[in-house]
């Protein structure tokens, strides 16, 4: 029994009833309307998977119907019906937004496989919009793992400059996940239906960088057979990601800056100046400003980017996240191989947590994935990592003779207090309920191993 919900649009009363009992004993439900007042208010009040019109409605037009739906009915597919069906109708039915247009008298046959063609297209479209919308969770902030107090900051901070045309400048270290937070500023702004335009400029010849962003026409240099739109034209009402931009050549950051102040350029080659409607967002691992002090980076570039930044954490700053987004990184890739592992060992989250992440999250993703593979048990356990990791490097205890145990314990202590210190932004009420002691004892270990002056001086800054 299908249960698509039709309406019918005919003055022909005859035609209506005998039609509208037909669809009904095929299994539609269908209501009827015999002129453009019946049909808007039907409309108004109820939600309609196809709507099948007559073009001629005594004295109403059945596309004053068709444009109707079109603008207050987007969800509703219409057929248009004539008596007097001509290619210029035709034409004109499918320009105002008509699926098809059938021509009097019909024939049942034809009529129940349109109605299904029409029907069988609307669900192919709610599904791709319902794999949009999981598109844009996917890269939103939503995939972002971060229950740190400066990852949840940075999220405040997104949700504050998404809609905004504010340049927006992503930095940190390799692998901390910059290209995506810079997905996720566009999934989350108004822009996030129009293009996102992703270019690494340390991954192109200075030689063709500027091509690549702005585009080219037909001879303006050798091999450039035709025209070629660049990415900045190619982004237009959406959004560019500039990664690597510490590495774009000086010649190119002058063009850079004229297009953050003035949203216009010239195709290489090219007297016709482009203009542009694109939000710019870039990343970096580098430190920008020693870049120019060095000279390598221009200082008005300097200080147009820097307008939004937006700092991510290494993730041995951040190690209260990890057990979280090791979870999360465990669940993909047991449903991308089908691999049954439950989680992991205490000890295994404990030689994680103790790792100092040179490749921060990427290689976090890599560690678990690498696990996940070769772990025979439910349960990852050191032994399934690589040994850098299991042995717990970091944490070491030097031989010397005559040291006694609590001072060979300091040094341990003191990088544990240390890290945790720095992964909760050195706020020491958190820092004493993960360590699981009370705030006076953690003072005193503060003062005795000389975090005190270290926590002064971040604080201060």
């Amino acid at each position: 029994m299908n249960q698509a919900q039709l309406l019918l649009v005919d003055d022909d009363r005859h035609v209506l009833e005998s039609m509208g009992s037909w669809l009904r004993e095929i299994g539609y439900a269908v209501d009827l309307a015999a002129d453009r007042g019946q049909a808007v208010a039907l409309l108004d009040a109820n939600r309609y998977d196809l709507a099948l019109v007559d073009v001629r409605l005594g004295p109403d037009d059945g596309f004053d119907v068709l444009r109707y739906c079109h603008t207050h009915c987007p969800g509703t597919t219409v057929i248009m019906i004539t008596g007097y069906g001509t290619v210029e109708t035709g034409i004109e039915a499918l320009r105002a937004g008509a699926y098809d247009l059938l021509t009097k008298p019909l024939i049942d046959e034809e009529l129940e496989m349109a109605i299904e063609r029409a029907l069988s297209q609307r669900k192919v479209m709610q599904e791709n919009q319902q794999l949009k919308q999981q598109l844009d969770l996917r890269f939103g902030l939503e995939n972002i793992i971060g229950h740190d107090h400066r990852m949840l900051r940075i999220f405040d901070m997104v949700d504050s400059v998404a809609d905004t045309r504010a340049t927006v400048l992503i930095t940190g270290e390799s692998g901390t996940g910059k290209s995506l937070l810079a997905r996720a500023i566009h999934r989350r702004s108004n822009r996030r239906d129009q293009p996102f335009i992703e270019v690494a400029c340390g991954a192109l010849p200075e030689a063709l960088l500027e091509s690549e962003l702005f585009g080219h026409v037909a001879g303006s240099f050798t091999g450039a057979t035709g025209n070629k739109v660049g990415k900045f034209k190619a982004a237009d009402k959406g959004t560019i990601f500039l990664d690597e931009i510490g590495t774009a050549p000086l010649a190119m950051q002058v063009k850079l800056l004229r297009v953050l102040q003035e949203l216009q350029f010239e195709p290489v080659g090219s007297t016709e100046t482009e203009t542009v409607d694109t939000r710019v967002v870039l990343a970096t691992n580098e430190d920008l400003a020693n870049s120019v002090e060095r000279g390598d980076f221009r200082q008005d570039l300097y200080y147009r980017v820097n307008v939004i930044n937006l700092e991510l954490p290494p993730l041995r700053e951040r190690i209260s996240d990890i057990p979280r987004l090791a979870d999360h990184f465990l669940a993909e890739v047991c449903q991308d191989t089908g691999r049954r592992v439950q989680g992991f060992s205490a000890e295994a989250i404990a030689a994680m947590q103790r790792y100092r992440w040179p490749g921060n999250v990427r290689e976090l993703q890599n560690v678990v994935e690498r696990a996940v593979l070769l772990s025979k048990n439910e349960e990852i356990t050191p032994d399934d990592m690589p040994a850098s990791i299991a042995s717990g490097a970091p944490v070491s205890v030097s031989r010397r003779t005559g040291t006694t145990l609590k001072e060979a314990l300091e040094g341990p202590e003191r990088q544990i207090i240390r890290e945790v210190l720095e992964s909760n932004g050195w706020n020491r009420n958190e820092t004493a309920d993960q360590l699981g002691i009370n705030r006076t004892t953690l003072y005193k270990k503060m003062k005795r191993l000389g975090l005190e002056e270290v926590a002064g001086h971040h604080q201060a800054t």
